[in-house]
């Protein structure tokens, strides 16, 4: 009986560090990301939006201006895949890790 319960004890310590574990590469991750995530916004989404805002408000842009921001997006696009991908790689680091 004593092994049983010693068993079992063992069992469930092994098992309760293992979610802490778990969940300290969970924390460790999210952290990273959320560490990193906010220079990605401001370089790479926040122009994105405030571009798009500006056509919801009913501004007319002239061909030039259009060109000049398609120039500009392609340049952020290309800037900022390096980043996207990293932070994409993170989010699926963190689902795994939460599984």
């Amino acid at each position: 009986m004593r092994i049983v319960a010693l068993s079992l004890l063992v069992l469930w310590t092994l098992t309760l560090a293992g979610c802490q574990s778990k969940a300290a590469k969970v924390k460790k991750l999210q952290d990273r990301y959320n560490a990193e995530y906010p220079a990605y916004g401001k370089e790479c989404v926040d122009p994105e939006t405030a571009g798009a805002a500006r056509m919801l408000t009913g501004e007319k842009l002239t061909k030039e201006q259009m060109t000049d921001l398609e120039v500009k997006k392609k340049e952020r696009d290309a800037r900022c895949k390096p980043q996207a991908e990293h932070l994409a790689e993170l989010q699926k680091e963190i689902l795994a890790a939460q599984q």
